[in-house]
């Protein structure tokens, strides 16, 4: 009976894991699900082309067979998507985990500054993502007709900025039809795909790894840069690890060897067999697999589906934004929920249009996707190798390996990433400047928002008097209190804001009730409500609150401040004022700051959302006093 009960326990969650594993195809697989548009071409028409033969062809494949199998299915999805932080995945969340594992502060500071890259590099392969998925798309019109080839360029202009522009609108709805979608287009693709490997079993060899090493035996050093295409295979790889929060692990898992690798593997190995029966198909070996007919549908579900993968990365960019700013790293930036079920579901409108920008420029200077794949790969390349640096340390301190299997794990992941960056690394004068050169002008601001909030919280804390001591000074000489409850925002909790001291400087009153507020952003996506607020009680009707958020949470100070009743703190929003303080910086030299350093962080204070909207305080409740502060 009991066995019974278990067998059907066993296809009920098989079930349910379906509907979860079908909705994951349409935002984690977009990006992957999409390289066979380019891939194949690239590599025997690209700067780094190698000759049209069926032994060259068969090391291709079983390189892209390899390099799916090494990097995202073992790697990923295998390994690294066990690190989870409470179920949360991407580098910021591995880089939270790594630094767990240690207690040297220098190390710890080199972990952060890894992952910060890493998290950097995003941005740039982010807006490469859109425009050569979309233009790889939309090039397929130049196969059906060359007639349409004028018409390419201003027809992906039109696709990508109607995808940035109804960003605000949301993608609840649109979202509930990417999975079918994406379903459909991966069954496209291995229909396709085995229609000529049926033709050409041969091809079915290149699953043996002897002709990935015949390839590199016969064409050296050109072979070896052929990787700099291949890598476009397992774009979008880390994306599995990083939508991992929304999906779970184990649907992610099953869609990607249940469905997904097949469907893949064999339009792969359909391109190469129709190459080695035609070797003038090389020009564009994935639309030449379809059958005349329906090329112009085929072009239509292809566009779909590089808009699905490129909605993929843009939410992703507005996810990494949102938690750069609960963590320290970036400025307050004004955030949109676009959905009343879904709190992932957000739209930050300053990341969205210089995305829009800087995607037309891609589109505009490069203008096929055969110029931008010289771009693509070298950042993507360089944020796995830091993936597999983190995770090293997570496997070693927080899984328990031991020496020999944790460096086993290393020495296997790290020589594959390192031999993709590497060929990849010469395409850094022919547009792979563009990835590195956003990702370390992002890298550059965040660390610049992080030292510049750091050294100002040190000069606010050399000239703020301690709490304790203020409130001794209240028993000598009382002010006059006044009903209410005054809530200051503070960053030092044993000092007093200087938002009090303005008060009670100018207005000679103090509430009955004074709130210090302090905001604890933790390494953890979430805190539990249960966890959020810690209320101290002082002398003279002070109150001191700790309030804790997790790097994705929504910070609502009235709701946390509700929460306090519980803890002997009753709170009444309309009885209550936030004082909050406007500081304006003014530089100087001699500071910890390099001069340039100072002025690009008083340029991006200025234009910080403000700290009401950011922590949801009304407007009509909000005091503010200005202040002079020399950084």
């Amino acid at each position: 009976m009991s066995q019974v009960l278990a067998e059907g326990q066993s296809r009920q969650s098989r079930l349910q894991v379906l509907p979860v594993s079908l909705a994951a195809m349409g935002v984690v697989f977009g990006d992957i699900g999409t390289s066979p548009l380019y891939t194949m071409k690239e590599v025997f028409n690209g700067p780094h082309a190698v000759p049209v033969t069926p032994d060259n062809v068969l090391g291709i494949l079983s390189l892209v067979f390899w390099a799916l199998t090494i990097v995202v299915s073992l790697k990923y999805v295998v390994y690294i998507m066990r690190a989870d932080n409470r179920g949360e995945g991407g580098i910021m969340a591995l880089t939270s985990l790594a630094m767990r594992t240690n207690k040297s502060p220098r190390l710890g500071s080199l972990m952060a500054m890894l992952g910060l890259f890493g998290a950097a590099l995003f941005y740039g392969d982010g807006m490469i993502t859109p425009a050569i998925s979309v233009l790889s798309a939309v090039e397929g019109l130049e196969i059906a007709t060359p007639a349409f080839r004028p018409y390419v360029l201003p027809i992906s202009l039109v696709v990508l900025t109607g995808l940035f522009v109804i960003q605000s609108k949301g993608t609840a709805r649109v979202g509930a039809v990417f999975g079918p979608v994406m379903l459909f287009w991966f069954t496209t693709l291995g229909v396709l795909g085995a229609i000529n490997v049926v033709r050409h079993p041969d091809v079915l060899q290149a699953i043996n790894p002897a002709y990935a090493l015949a390839f590199f035996a016969d064409n050296h050093w050109p072979g070896f840069l052929a990787l700099g295409a291949v890598v476009l295979a397992i774009t979008g790889g880390e994306a599995l690890y990083a939508d991992m929060g929304h999906f779970g692990r184990r649907p992610i898992k099953v869609a990607w060897f249940g469905y997904v690798f097949p469907a893949l593997y064999l339009n792969y190995l359909g391109q190469g067999a129709l190459i080695i029966d035609d070797p003038s198909a090389v020009k564009n070996p994935f639309y030449l697999l379809v059958p005349e007919p329906l090329l112009i549908p085929m072009v239509g579900l292809s566009t779909l589906a590089t808009i699905i993968a490129s909605q993929a990365v843009i939410s992703g960019a507005f996810s990494l934004t949102k938690q750069a700013v609960q963590l320290g790293y970036s400025p307050r930036m004004h955030v949109v929920h676009t959905s009343d079920k879904e709190v992932g579901q957000i739209y930050v409108p300053n990341v969205n249009w210089m995305s829009l920008g800087a995607v037309i420029a891609l589109v505009l200077g490069f203008r096929s996707s055969s110029a931008l794949a010289s771009a693509y790969g070298i950042a993507v390349t360089l944020t796995m190798m830091i993936d597999t640096v983190l995770a090293f340390f997570v496997v070693r301190a927080l899984w328990h390996w031991g020496w020999a299997r944790a460096v086993g794990f290393v020495a296997l992941f790290f020589t594959v990433d390192f031999a993709f960056f590497s060929a990849n690394s010469v395409k850094v004068l022919d547009g792979g400047w563009f990835p590195l050169a956003m990702g370390l002008a992002v890298y550059t601001l965040l660390m610049t928002w992080k030292k510049g909030r750091e050294a100002l919280a040190e000069r606010m804390r050399q000239d703020t008097m301690p709490l304790e001591m203020f409130i001794c000074s209240m028993f000598h000489d009382p002010p006059l209190r006044v009903p209410g409850t005054g809530v200051f925002m503070t960053t030092a909790p044993d000092g007093v804001p200087r938002a009090l001291l303005h008060n009670l400087l100018h207005n000679k009153v103090l509430h009955a009730r004074v709130v210090l507020v302090n905001v604890i952003t933790e390494d953890i996506p979430y805190v539990a409500e249960v966890d959020r607020v810690r209320v101290e009680e002082l002398d003279f009707g002070f109150y001191r609150v700790f309030v804790r958020y997790g790097f994705k949470d929504d910070p609502d100070i009235p709701a946390a401040l509700a929460l306090c009743e519980s803890q002997g703190l009753p709170f009444e929003l309309m009885e209550s004022s936030f004082f909050l303080g406007r500081e304006t910086l003014i530089p100087r030299t001699g500071s910890s700051m390099a001069l340039w350093r100072e002025r690009l962080f008083i340029v991006m204070f200025r234009n910080a959302h403000s700290a009401a909207d950011f922590f949801c305080i009304p407007a009509n409740r909000v005091v503010e006093f200005g202040t002079q502060v020399e950084l």
